[in-house]
């Protein structure tokens, strides 16, 4: 507790050298430069999912070619810790804005390529090659990306307003989903079928570098944070991965377990139960402004959860998500199998803007909080990115659940329940971050931090 309390204070006092203006720019530019990135992380599946099936992999048959086209998405998430573990180095070594700079450029360029590439009637089997090989640039830039985003943002922010500025930064995801969805359903309702197939499906991404532009002005404007820089000065971790893992494997171990429950049903709630509910004969159209009015709730409760994170701390809004996330597990999957059509979005708000969002909002400072400053990069990342890959991977496989209930949804339903129990058990076992509680938890901490004010 000792080193813990130590590493408080003097981040308490290194804070105090950011001023309000760059807090507000590097909570803008974080919220930006998250956002432009998922954005060209999801632009690929929603274009994997419409055409990318006749462009790139038309020797298959079309569901075969679709299910390929959709695998050479989740290759990106393959990708993802390579990329987290890298610029978690950087970020720890070289500093938390050079490897944010880096991961805007690899995405940003990477998504514009996709915009003019040949297809396969071009250049034959070379085209879905290397479709495969950006996707997993795409994946390593977004792995590195996520960690330093979070850090720089909570690294600047006041220490008692962390929760709020690193929820700002979470917002990128939903907005991320967002924005693709708006573009595409602009293009398919303004041209033909035939256009849209030929050149249309290329605007969004050719898009993309207006939008890196931006990005890349804002973050080439901030500073680095008070924290690392102070840090690299005084001492500089050689090896963070080995310091990580002979200090703070059970950290790690339980940060994916607290991820399990966000990760896997944001892939559950935001894609799988679309598919289940299409084929119980509810319109896609449902669905899809279902799911779209949800995360667009989710963008504004956010930052109220980030913020009450602050006042009430990190463990106990994280396990009113998982909670919220048990409770309606059962209601939401019970909607579409009873063919509720106006009230699915209510459900889905509740799963995703009230559920998932009280996980997701706080977990930007819980997860950073959690390690020293010259090794936190590489534990973010660790954390972050191989729990996502786990949640994923066992959110996606979850699916056959319904094929083993004979097309009823409630072991699904109970799995979504039991990724809850598991992450609250998690939480329960990590130790309370916020700095406004621990300073109530420990009197010594509390004298020492109001001298430093």
């Amino acid at each position: 507790m000792g080193s813990d309390m130590a590493g408080n204070i003097s981040e308490i006092n290194i804070n105090k050298s950011s001023s309000p203006e760059m807090i507000r720019r590097v909570a803008i530019a974080s919220c930006i430069g998250s956002t432009v990135e998922w954005y060209d992380f999801f632009i690929y599946a929603t274009a994997a999912a419409l055409v990318f099936n006749k462009l790139f992999f038309p020797q298959f048959d079309p569901l075969v070619g679709s299910l390929v086209a959709l695998g050479t998405y989740a290759a990106g998430f393959i990708a993802r810790p390579i990329g987290g573990l890298v610029f978690g180095y950087i970020g720890d070594r070289l500093g938390r804005k050079k490897a944010l700079v880096t991961t805007l450029l690899i995405v940003g360029i990477a998504t514009f390529v996709i915009g003019l590439m040949p297809t396969y009637a071009t250049i034959g089997i070379a085209a879905p090659i290397i479709l495969i090989c950006i996707r997993m640039l795409h994946g390593f830039g977004i792995g590195g990306e996520q960690g330093n985003a979070i850090l720089l943002a909570c690294e600047h922010a006041p220490a008692a307003r962390r929760g709020f500025y690193g929820s700002l930064v979470q917002i990128g995801a939903p907005a991320g989903v967002v924005l693709p969805l708006a573009i595409f359903a602009l293009l398919t309702a303004t041209i033909s079928d035939e256009a849209f197939g030929d050149w249309g499906w290329r605007v969004p991404f050719l898009l993309s570098i207006v939008l890196i532009g931006i990005g890349l002005y804002i973050r080439l404007h901030l500073s680095e944070s008070p924290l690392f820089a102070s840090a690299h000065e005084k001492k500089q971790t050689r090896l963070p991965m080995m310091a990580m893992l002979r200090k703070n494997t059970r950290d790690i171990l339980l940060g994916w377990g607290a991820k399990l429950c966000e990760s896997s049903i944001f892939s559950i709630y935001a894609v799988m139960i679309s598919a289940y509910a299409v084929s119980r004969g509810i319109p896609k159209s449902v669905m899809t402004s279902s799911i779209l009015v949800a995360i667009l709730v989710e963008l504004v409760s956010l930052p109220i959860f980030g913020a009450l994170s602050d006042r009430i701390g990190r463990r106990k809004v994280y396990i009113l998500g998982a909670a919220v996330t048990i409770l309606l597990a059962f209601p939401v999957f019970g909607l579409v199998y009873y063919n509720q059509q106006g009230l699915i979005w209510i459900g889905l708000v509740g799963a995703l803007a009230v559920g998932h969002s009280a996980m997701y909002a706080p977990q930007a400072a819980f997860f950073a909080e959690l390690f020293p400053v010259t090794i936190r990069a590489t534990g973010v990342a660790l954390v972050q990115q191989f729990g996502a890959l786990i949640a994923t991977i066992v959110g996606f496989s979850s699916g056959w659940l319904l094929k083993v209930g004979e097309g009823a949804p409630w072991l699904l339903a109970g799995f979504v329940a039991f990724t809850g129990i598991v992450t609250i058990i998690s939480v329960l076992a990590m130790r309370e971050t916020a700095p406004a509680l621990q300073e109530q938890a420990d009197p010594a901490l509390r004298t020492a931090t109001e001298k430093s004010l």
